[in-house]
């Protein structure tokens, strides 16, 4: 009986000395990025035995089944899917405001109407030099803003691509990385070795990789795991050991497309997804914007060729570019607005060609197009604001879950702590008096 009572004693106080351990080790690494919680999990040694005449009792103590990770993958999987959504909208939410910025801030649309006015102000005496002045002024005012407008797009196209080509070098940093966990992980397979730590180092890679774009894994019995870039349809970007190499193409338009192994994939969510439709619109503001640098370049220059300038002589072209980037004032001189209609005399005060030009600006309305482009952008901020804002309260939800279950919580700890501590010195009392009660037992003649 002692001997039995010091093999279940012996058994329990290895079992505690090992709960003590992983104990300690969540509470050494409550603050590790990516670090799961772990347990011990424990089981009766069930052995053929009985006492007295009972067959059914087994008197055999404790073993250790191994140690756990708490972490439940469906879960993981939840954080991974909500931070790559939020993630995305969160990068076109930043890029969507600098477009806005980009519009707004050189002032396109007061500079239009500036323009409009000094053509009303100069219909009141088209001779005085002072108000066509004015006028040249408000056409470079409004030039200059479509200049300023247009650097300030090709910024934010130039820092959204600088951004996604961070993104891709990453998405290959990590997903060589966690190609070479995949290898560990399956030559240690077979092998008692404690894997739980390549675990927790595969799961971080693959919630950063989340974070650039939308993935599906597949985990196999061994631990590795798979991951294709473009959701459950896309490509194979790890497959056991090997990484496939992400690539970025970058269009005349400025407008990105992504590649694995040369195959096209399509993003859906996740950093590069928001960066290639933020440089979509910023694409397409572009082209709005130089279509209306170019409608107001064509109105202006076919007014002018149909009058005559301040002394007499045709009308020339007051502006000139292809679009916003170029749009330039041709001259400095407001004698060579064309306020006369063609063949007038010099000096004349005949407005019909001044008021030609303005019907045709009526007409053309440039300032309420460009009204119109600004209150589109500033809708589709607020709009993807509000998703974003949803997106990310979702996310949250998903972390706090996620962390109730495999983050540390020190004060469950501390209690561990004290309950195994607890059983490693009971275990050894019962110990001690099972040495007494063999020892007594020796001492009896």
């Amino acid at each position: 009986m002692a001997s039995d009572l010091l093999s279940i004693a012996r058994s329990a106080t290895r079992a505690a000395r090992i709960q003590l351990d992983v104990t300690a080790q969540n509470i050494a690494n409550a603050g590790t990025e990516g670090y799961v919680r772990r347990s011990v999990s424990t089981e009766e040694v069930m052995t053929p035995g009985y006492v007295a005449n009972n067959r059914d009792v087994s008197l055999s103590g404790v073993r250790v089944t191994g140690v756990q990770r708490n972490a439940d993958s469906f879960r993981q999987a939840e954080v991974r899917r909500t931070s790559a959504d939020t993630a995305r909208v969160d990068t076109e939410v930043t890029g969507l405001e600098d477009v806005q910025a980009a519009l707004e801030d050189p002032g396109i649309y007061s500079a239009i109407t500036g323009f409009e006015t000094a053509l009303t102000q100069l219909a009141q005496s088209p001779t005085d030099t002072p108000l066509r002045a004015s006028v040249i002024a408000a056409a470079q005012t409004m030039t200059n803003s479509f200049n300023i407008a247009s650097n300030q797009l090709d910024a934010v196209a130039t820092g959204q691509q600088t951004g996604a080509a961070d993104g891709v070098t990453q998405v290959n940093t990590l997903s060589a990385e966690l190609a070479k966990v995949n290898g560990r992980l399956s030559r240690m397979a077979d092998a008692t070795s404690d894997r739980t730590g390549l675990m927790d180092q595969r799961d971080m890679l693959l919630q950063k990789l989340s974070g650039y774009a939308d993935i599906a894994t597949s985990f196999a019995s061994d631990g590795t795991v798979g991951v294709t870039l473009g959701g459950t349809s896309g490509a194979p970007l790890v497959t056991g050991n090997t990484a496939q190499t992400l690539a970025m193409t970058t269009a005349s338009d400025g407008t990105i497309s992504f590649t694995v192994a040369a195959g096209a994939v399509t993003l859906s969510a996740g950093s590069l997804a928001g960066q290639q439709q933020v440089l979509l619109r910023v694409a397409d503001v572009h082209s709005q914007l130089d279509d209306l640098a170019q409608t107001v370049i064509d109105t202006v220059n076919t007014a002018q060729g149909n009058g005559a300038a301040l002394n007499g002589s045709a009308g020339a072209a007051l502006l000139s570019g292809t679009g916003a980037a170029d749009m330039a004032l041709t001259t400095t001189d407001g004698s060579a607005i064309a306020t006369a209609a063609a063949g007038a005399a010099a000096n004349s005060r005949d407005t019909t060609n001044l008021t030609a030009l303005r019907n045709a600006l009526t007409s053309a309305d440039p300032a309420g197009t460009m009204d119109n482009l600004l209150y589109q952008t500033s809708a589709t901020v607020q709009a993807r604001t509000t998703t974003r804002d949803a997106l990310k309260t979702i996310s949250d939800a998903a972390k706090t879950a996620l962390s109730a279950q495999a983050g540390v919580d020190l004060d469950t700890e501390a209690i561990n702590l004290t309950r195994f501590q607890q059983a490693f010195q009971a275990s050894g009392r019962v110990m001690q008096v099972a040495s007494n009660l063999f020892d007594t037992i020796l001492a009896i003649k």
